[in-house]
């Protein structure tokens, strides 16, 4: 609309210099205007030259334009009419635009009775795009060629208009077409079906990209709008899928032989145990349980892993498939810590017996632990260079189907190379790494407390693996600034294993993760599961609160101290991306109010609106019994938020009030996971109820031989001695 209205402004001068030039051309025949004997121009050698009276006061017309946006009915006659009403008197020969003066018309008048109604078609056509042109954007910008923009003015406006954009939301081109049959190939992102006949259903694709693809051949080789957005985009779209449809693709292992890799998220305990495995798979399979993201867990004792094995040991026998566990290892799918252990004994005790499945609940790290795998031993040599990665991102629920790829026969030559390379690689030391992969470690370092090595002792003759996958503008087009699209690379044709390598195969397979019924997640924006879900090494805050005083974990959950003797310390174990904040009991209701939804809460996000779509919270009261201060009596555990770990005088009869959604599965874990948490704590801050926050030392992956761990470990690793106790009081 101001695009409209600068162009009318810039007309409306046209027309009035036009006025004015046909005054001076009337005006012009009798020569005797004090105008012109204070201004004149004479050409001397093909120059013009101008002189000025200095004492001559220079006139000025305003025009007094009318916005379109204030007036919509004013007519193209209406403005012109007062564009002549505001110029100087009418000289003789020209009284208006549409009046002309008695008595023959000279040239001049002529011409400039034409080139105005020119401008007067072109003021309406201008009027007419102005009222309805509504993009703010496109403003059209003017600039005096005699005095230029400074270039480096001009690239900086670009780039922030640049940045602006790509900040606003992205634009997804592209349409179904239901006369399009759905095809037999697999997305190799999350395993849906590929069509092209319903935006909402799994494997969708763009009818166009669909087509062209499939008429090319190259099909095998695409991933659905849906991963590409999640790989390249972060956006999580909502998809017309049951949690019985999940469900129903797990319970294809059962009439198979097959062996089961339950993978459980350590931060979610034992809610990430899926209680009812041996109804979706069987009850005569054998299961290996991975305890994974074991690498955020901070370390409160020494023996604190032996400790967490045990407790997810009990988790599974108390879950009622106790008898069926033959193994349960610590790993991270995410620094590789324990995946060579754990490889070693698979090839030991499974070998090549059968199948075998990653089975767990949503967002645990299955396919985080797929792709871990297929670059690895475990995995036939040539398989990385042909089988696409899954598709990886904290939205739940990203695998869709069956994703697999061949295992590696293990024979007594494999296996004897094997233990050659893993001896070699626990001799190394850091001069001895590469850069890549000292990086690497250095990089895991920062975010987890446990790094491991993943390494391949045979390889295909392809050195590096061309990766396969779309260009952005392939299912979701994006416009630079200067409006031009960008072009779709190339893809080639997808490779395909050889008939000898899968025939008599045995594979992996990565399933749809299993969802539970109450979770926190399912209540949260794509954004703020980002927030909520802990990537990083998880750093314990522990706060000293005495009774009266509520703990608010972002706007998600609210812990009241009611009943106590004496102080207690809240130790929260949770994202460092969600806030914490003290406060009175009795201005707990008005905080909750006040800042919930905006940025003292944290999440969620979106201000009042969004909180309108949250649920409400609900209280419920908890009764615990100190156990000193050395070990926490509980954890209140926030489902997959995680946990507020509470430490009381020992024999201390404390009351608690939890508050949080009904539908987030808030509960209380006892024995506590970290019962020594407390002891990470660091000093007091004076006139504070916080205490600074400690992170511990990291070790390498132990799955090397000890003396290799020793001489890699990324980190100095430091014990904790005995001046633990001189540090929890303050």
């Amino acid at each position: 609309m101001r695009a409209g209205v600068s162009m009318l402004k810039v007309l409306h001068v046209c027309v009035r210099r036009q006025l004015w030039r046909g005054v001076r051309s009337a005006a012009g025949t009798t020569g005797n205007t004090a105008a012109e004997r204070g201004s004149r121009s004479v050409t001397k050698a093909g120059v013009w030259t101008c002189t000025v009276d200095p004492n001559q006061e220079e006139q000025f017309v305003f025009l007094d334009c009318t916005d379109p946006e204030e007036d919509h009915h004013l007519k193209e006659e209406d403005l012109v009419q007062q564009l002549s009403a505001s110029t100087l008197p009418a000289a003789p020969g020209l009284h208006s635009l549409h009046t002309p003066a008695p008595g023959p018309l000279t040239d001049v008048q002529i011409a400039a009775q034409k080139h105005l109604r020119s401008l007067e078609r072109q003021l309406q056509t201008l009027q007419a795009d102005a009222l309805q042109e509504k993009e703010p954007d496109s403003l059209i910008q003017f600039h005096d060629v005699d005095f230029p923009l400074d270039e480096s003015v001009v690239s900086a406006v670009a780039k922030k208009k640049k940045k602006k954009k790509e900040k606003g939301e992205h634009k997804i081109f592209g349409t179904p077409d239901v006369d399009e049959p759905v095809s037999d190939t697999c997305c190799s992102g999350c395993g849906a079906m590929l069509h092209c006949t319903d935006v909402a259903l799994p494997g969708y694709l763009p009818s166009e990209k669909y087509k062209a693809l499939h008429q090319e051949g190259r099909l095998g080789v695409a991933t659905c709008q849906r991963c590409h957005l999640l790989t390249h985009h972060h956006m999580a779209l909502n998809l017309q899928m049951s949690k019985d449809q999940y469900r129903d693709v797990v319970r294809q292992i059962r009439p198979h032989r097959a062996l089961v890799l339950l993978i459980v998220d350590l931060l979610d305990l034992p809610d990430s145990i899926i209680a009812d495995l041996p109804e979706l798979v069987g009850t005569n399979k054998h299961i290996v349980v991975l305890g994974n993201k074991v690498d955020l867990l901070p370390g409160d004792s020494h023996n604190y892993l032996q400790r967490i094995r045990r407790q997810l040991s009990q988790y599974c026998h108390d879950a009622g498939f106790g008898a069926q566990v033959t193994d349960i290892h610590l790993i991270s799918a995410k620094t590789g810590y324990g995946v060579e252990s754990l490889i070693s004994v698979l090839q030991r005790s499974w070998k090549y017996k059968g199948d075998v499945y990653l089975v767990g609940g949503t967002n645990v790290g299955k396919s985080t632990l797929f792709n871990m795998l297929l670059e690895s031993d475990y995995a036939k040599s040539r398989a990385s260079d042909v089988i696409h990665k899954a598709t990886i991102s904290p939205w739940p629920g990203t695998t869709l189907n069956l994703l697999k790829f061949p295992i590696i026969n293990p024979t007594p030559y494999r296996m004897f190379r094997r233990q050659e390379r893993l001896k070699e690689a626990s001799q190394q030391t850091e001069e001895q790494l590469s850069e890549e992969e000292l990086r690497r470690l250095q990089h895991f370092s920062r975010e987890g407390y446990l790094v491991g090595r993943v390494g391949r002792t045979f390889r295909s003759d392809q050195s590096h693996r061309k990766e396969i996958e779309f260009e952005p503008d392939s299912l979701a087009f994006s416009e630079t600034s200067d409006g031009e699209n960008t072009r779709a690379a190339a893809i080639p044709l997808k490779e395909e294993l050889s008939h000898n390598e899968v025939k008599d195969a045995h594979w992996l397979y990565d399933t749809p993760g299993i969802m539970k019924e109450r979770d926190i997640l399912n209540l949260l924006s794509e954004q703020e599961v980002g927030l909520v879900v802990a990537t990083h090494a998880v750093v314990p805050r522990t706060f000293v609160l005495k009774p009266g005083t509520s703990l608010f974990v972002g706007a998600l959950a609210r812990i009241d101290f009611l009943q106590g003797e004496k102080s207690c310390w809240f130790s929260v174990v949770a994202s460092s991306q969600l806030p914490v904040h003290i406060t009175s009991t009795e201005k707990a209701d008005a905080v909750y109010e006040k800042h919930a939804g905006h940025v003292l809460l944290g999440v969620p996000v979106g201000g009042s609106e969004r909180m309108k779509d949250f649920p409400p919270l609900v209280p419920q009261d908890i009764r615990l019994k100190g156990q000193g201060y050395l070990e926490a009596a509980a954890d209140i555990k926030l489902s997959s938020a995680g946990w507020v770990a509470v430490t009381a005088v020992e024999g201390d009869q404390i009351l608690l009030r939890l508050h949080g959604p009904q539908e987030a599965g808030f509960s209380v874990r006892m024995p506590p996971l970290l019962p020594h948490i407390i002891s990470l704590k660091g000093k007091r801050i004076r006139k504070s109820s916080s205490y600074k926050s400690v992170k511990p030392a990291g070790l390498l992956d132990e799955g090397l031989l000890a003396t290799g761990a020793e001489q890699l470990r990324v980190k100095e690793k430091k014990k904790i001695k005995g001046k633990k106790k001189d540090r929890l009081v303050s």
